[in-house]
């Protein structure tokens, strides 16, 4: 069974959202009538270039704001009619957020953090703290449980909040750089977490992100730029999350305009050269280093060598090289 065949966890149409300004460029539109579905058990990254609506769109699929127009169905319930208390319940059934600001409670110790879901659904402090302890020993943080955020590195404070987002057993995780303050051995062990999560237990995951890695651990990739998807890269491609327009329109000013859905057969925006040009006849190919790869459900593997001192691991798993100390990158097979 491909993702496409499960039933959809969470959906949007015609999403718009505004930021309303009383500066002099006036209002910003952030998203521009977004489509996007994120099956049962799927992992999707959404890529692009700051500023182009990557965390709007997060927060807006969240419930965590609500869109200036479109709908939202989170598991099958649409969560633009929902009252505050109907929102926050599904949402604590359902999903989970991580954020690249760890946003800790400062009052609490690294142990209460995670527990605090569990304290809101109910469940016993000893037991809800039982398992946060289980979730903090598997980050490699059982020893720092009683530290308070300010005693904690960025990293640290990174997996305490990954670890309680994962202490509901939520069915889907919506999460925003969320090895972007780690170093890359912590960021690894982060990913095969979420790799036995997505593989083991069905955990569907919506990822924004800028790291090849983290791209590279989800079925596919949908790129945003100014507020719309321009192009999807994977093995499950959706066209409905893209505009089902084919039409080329070339205004006055010799702007072109592509329609998502060529953009993806092309490969994305890019630049691009015109060995042939005649009338009514326009032939383009992209220029060797501006195409784009965005990593997904890339086959990576230890280097044998350090980029740095050239030491030979030979069948090493070390992640750190015992001559120079440097991390020992991951490279494509």
């Amino acid at each position: 069974m491909n993702n496409m065949d499960k039933p959809e966890i969470l959906s949007a149409n015609g999403l718009y959202h505004i930021y309303e300004s009383k500066a002099e460029d006036g209002n910003v539109v952030a998203l521009r009538g977004l489509h996007v579905k994120v099956y049962e058990g799927e992992a999707v990254a959404v890529v692009g270039p700051s500023g182009s609506g990557k965390s709007t769109l997060l927060k807006s699929l969240g419930g965590l704001m609500k869109p200036s127009a479109g709908l939202v169905s989170l598991s099958g319930r649409r969560i633009t009619r929902l009252t505050g208390s109907e929102l926050v319940e599904l949402r604590q059934q359902t999903v989970s957020f991580i954020f690249q600001d760890a946003n800790l409670l400062s009052h609490l110790n690294a142990l209460d953090n995670v527990a605090q879901p569990l304290r809101h659904q109910g469940v016993l402090p000893h037991i809800a703290r039982q398992k946060a302890q289980t979730l903090l020993d598997k980050l490699g943080m059982g020893d720092r449980a009683k530290g308070k955020p300010e005693q904690l590195s960025g990293g640290e404070q990174q997996r305490v909040a990954i670890a309680r987002a994962l202490i509901t057993n939520p069915r889907l995780i919506l999460a925003d750089e969320p090895t972007g303050a780690l170093d890359p051995i912590t960021s690894r062990e982060v990913l095969e977490l979420f790799a036995r999560l997505h593989k083991e237990e069905d955990v569907a995951f919506l990822l924004v992100t800028h790291n090849r890695e983290v791209a590279g651990f989800c079925d596919r990739s949908l790129e945003l730029r100014d507020g719309r998807f321009v192009a999807q890269h994977g093995t499950d491609v959706d066209i409905g999350n893209l505009s089902d327009t084919r039409e080329l329109i070339i205004d006055d000013t010799g702007t072109v305009t592509l329609p998502p859905d060529i953009l993806l057969n092309i490969g994305g925006p890019g630049r691009f050269e015109l060995p042939e040009i005649d009338r009514d006849l326009l032939r383009m190919e992209r220029v060797n280093e501006d195409k784009i790869d965005v990593g997904v459900k890339t086959e990576l593997t230890l280097s044998k060598t350090c980029p740095a001192c050239f030491h030979d691991y030979g069948d090493s798993d070390d992640q750190l090289c015992p001559d120079c100390g440097s991390s020992r990158p991951m490279i494509q097979i």
